[in-house]
């Protein structure tokens, strides 16, 4: 994997477009030449491929606008994107909190080359999705909302669903606790909107804050100057046209409004991540008073319950986990947020021990996660010679490693996350594994070694007529 960073200013090139052609170079961006229904069809030809390439669909019926969907679904696509490999990316991920860069004001903007004060329809003007069945109609879900504390001043950028409910009208899906319901809050308190933009297809920088939640990203720190942080470089912004923010000046299309004190429309259903239809709820109007984009924008489209919506926060967790516990933990080496746990709800810790002062620390380690990161429900430790990664090598060890009358251990009554069914409004037990041997008894869990060969892959054939003649038959 080629890296794209400078080696003397450690600078990422993060950009939306310069991410869309590294992936095309390496494959990992596929074409999709026939006519596709915004309504269904979209959404279910991403569902079928996901975790694969991502895909640019070029014939969206009755759009010009092409359409990019899963584009950061999985690691071969983040690697891809970004331009380094994923522990890189995570070191970048690390460093945004530490040394965030204020973003530098410009006069022009691809963002605003083309701008809409009035007479605009959204639901006309570009190809936004209805993604299920299920769903209450068509939702925009890669919008990064970039917003300002009206008591603060201080820059919030995260990702909420919009439910178009009219020409220039959305509601704006706004959970408790949100930096941005916050906000909202004090400005309704106030008596007044709450002025906001909506960014789709943003600076890949950006796209990663925004995806940065709770203590990971306290309430007082500007995530545009964090998102300057994670690529190394201030990022670009231009005065909104209508409402008095800043817009990160290379974004594809811009939705520009206010979220609305004291109006509500029922949003949702909708798809959610964990792949249930999250219920219909009254929530906020806002209004919409611009429309800029650039010329030939590029849609780009998040699937409620798709791999990109979770692989967004995967390295951002990892990371913040990796800084909790080789503070906590010393031992620990590596982190896998699972695919199967939605990159969220479970890790796998690697530990390393290099004495019998270590026994013990991998459930200091597992504690230590829990009060970390509350959305993770179960952790399984391993020792460092087995592949975090592989998930057949972890059921290895906790097939021969694991003595489950000594080795499982829960927190019963933990905080959670909501949206998990089978807990009671996110209250459940965690379930902590610990699959790793005493120091003192490493050697006799030693697995086989092979000795290292050099493969001929010319001498290599699936030839059915060579193999035929070799067996004489």
């Amino acid at each position: 994997m080629s890296n794209s960073c400078d080696s003397n200013y450690g600078v990422l090139d993060t950009r939306f477009r310069t991410a869309l052609d590294r992936m095309a170079e390496q494959g990992r961006l596929q074409l999709y030449t026939a006519k596709v229904d915004p309504r269904l069809e979209v959404a279910g030809i991403m569902k079928k491929l996901d975790g694969g390439p991502a895909l640019l669909f070029s014939k969206v019926d009755g759009y010009e606008a092409p359409l990019v969907g899963n584009l950061i679904s999985c690691q071969a696509n983040c690697e891809a994107a970004f331009g380094v490999e994923f522990r890189s990316l995570r070191e970048f991920v690390a460093r945004a909190m530490s040394d965030p860069k204020p973003p530098v004001m410009v006069e022009k903007a691809p963002a605003q080359e083309n701008v809409h004060t009035n007479g605009f329809d959204i639901g006309r003007m570009f190809p936004v999705l209805q993604h299920t069945a299920g769903d209450n109609g068509r939702f925009i879900t890669a919008g990064i909302v970039i917003a300002r504390d009206p008591e603060t001043g201080i820059y919030n950028a995260s990702y909420h669903r919009l439910q178009l409910v009219g020409p220039n009208r959305t509601s704006i899906r706004l959970d408790l606790g949100r930096h941005l319901r916050i906000a909202w809050e004090k400005a309704k308190k106030k008596g007044e909107a709450l002025p906001i933009v909506v960014c789709i297809g943003a600076d890949l920088a950006l796209h990663y804050t925004a995806a940065t939640m709770g203590s990971q990203m306290p309430e007082h720190a500007d995530e545009l100057a964090v998102a300057g942080g994670l690529c190394g470089r201030p990022l670009p912004v231009v005065k909104a046209v209508t409402q008095d923010l800043i817009v990160p000046a290379e974004t594809e299309i811009v939705l520009e409004g206010r979220i609305l004190p004291d109006e509500t429309v029922s949003e949702g259903p909708f798809g959610e991540f964990v792949g249930y239809l999250a219920p219909a709820e009254l929530m906020p109007i806002v209004q919409i008073t611009a429309v800029t984009h650039r010329t030939k924008p590029i849609y780009h489209a998040i699937n409620g319950y798709g791999r990109e919506t979770v692989m967004l926060r995967k390295y951002v967790l990892e990371a913040s986990l990796l800084k909790v516990l080789q503070s906590a933990a010393p031992t620990v080496t590596d982190v896998e947020m699972t695919a199967g746990g939605l990159h969220r709800f479970h890790a796998i810790l690697q530990v390393k021990k290099a004495g019998p002062q270590h026994d013990g620390l991998q459930r200091n380690a597992i504690l230590a996660s829990f009060g970390a990161l509350k959305d993770l429900d179960m952790i399984i430790v391993v020792d460092d010679d087995i592949d975090i990664r592989d998930p057949a090598d972890v059921e290895y060890a906790i097939a021969t490693r694991m003595e489950a009358s000594r080795d499982i251990f829960t927190v019963p009554g933990a905080r959670g996350h909501e949206y998990i069914r089978v807990s009671q409004g996110g209250i459940r037990t965690k379930l902590g594994i610990d699959a790793t041997v005493p120091f003192a008894d490493r050697a006799r869990f030693a697995r086989c070694s092979f000795d290292p060969v050099d493969i001929d892959q010319k001498q290599m054939s699936f030839d059915p007529a060579a193999i035929r003649k070799r067996l004489d038959i």
